[in-house]
């Protein structure tokens, strides 16, 4: 008889790591280099969750920019990669939540954000040990929520879709789980969350206020298959 693995998924930015401060700040550095206006944090952390390009086209367009080319994704990811760590924290308590996950099932890390600053992220962090697999939104595969990214992570780790569970913030996360007609568990906390429709969640879907609400979820997720 074959033992399929059980698998968490997480997301990174609003559901690991509080990353708005220098995200916004990067973001602002762009803007007013471009000669425009500062936007406020809660502006430019709305604008977060579908990847570098279309925050870099968001923020623009708010800041009454006009479109631009390459150039100004490039400036961006340069500004970014300068100010990772600068505020960035993994949020209240998911670090015991990791540690206690990763005795119970395999861990892995799906992002939109692109693989070169999120490994630094998770380095920098001291968390990166956690996930056997890591994929960012510059991988060969289509962003969230396409779920492609989403099944190869499922591949490496030997199991399918009823052993996942993907771990976001956003509705982005949400759809990502509905197209690959998996169970997600959405935290609260996160700076995605006001975006959800909770209407989508069904009974295989699970809300977490904290990080030992987390824990528990995984916990009742993994105890459906012990």
């Amino acid at each position: 008889m074959v033992h399929l693995q059980r698998l968490i998924v997480f997301d990174l930015d609003g559901t690991l790591i509080d990353s708005r401060h220098d995200l916004a700040d990067a973001a602002n550095q762009l803007v007013k280099g471009l000669g425009g206006t500062p936007l406020a944090l809660d502006t430019v952390t709305q604008m977060v969750g579908g990847g570098a390009e279309i925050l870099v086209r968001r923020v623009l367009k708010a800041a009454g920019l006009p479109l631009g080319a390459e150039k100004e994704l490039e400036r961006f990811l340069q500004l970014y990669d300068n100010c990772l760590l600068n505020h960035t924290c993994v949020y209240p308590g998911l670090i015991e939540t990791l540690t206690q996950a990763s005795c119970l099932a395999r861990l892995s890390l799906l992002t939109n954000k692109p693989r070169g600053p999120s490994e630094r992220i998770l380095h920098g962090l001291g968390v990166r040990g956690f996930f056997d697999q890591v994929i960012g939104g510059d991988s060969p595969w289509p962003r969230k929520p396409d779920p492609t990214a989403l099944f190869q992570l499922m591949a490496a780790a030997g199991t399918d879709r009823s052993r996942t569970l993907l771990v976001g913030d956003s509705c982005v996360d949400l759809e990502t789980a509905k197209q690959a007609e998996i169970p997600c568990c959405l935290v609260s906390y996160g700076f995605g969350f006001q975006g959800v429709d909770q209407t989508r969640l069904d009974e295989r879907d699970f809300i977490a206020v904290d990080a030992v609400s987390l824990t528990a979820v995984i916990k009742k997720f993994i105890c459906e298959f012990s």
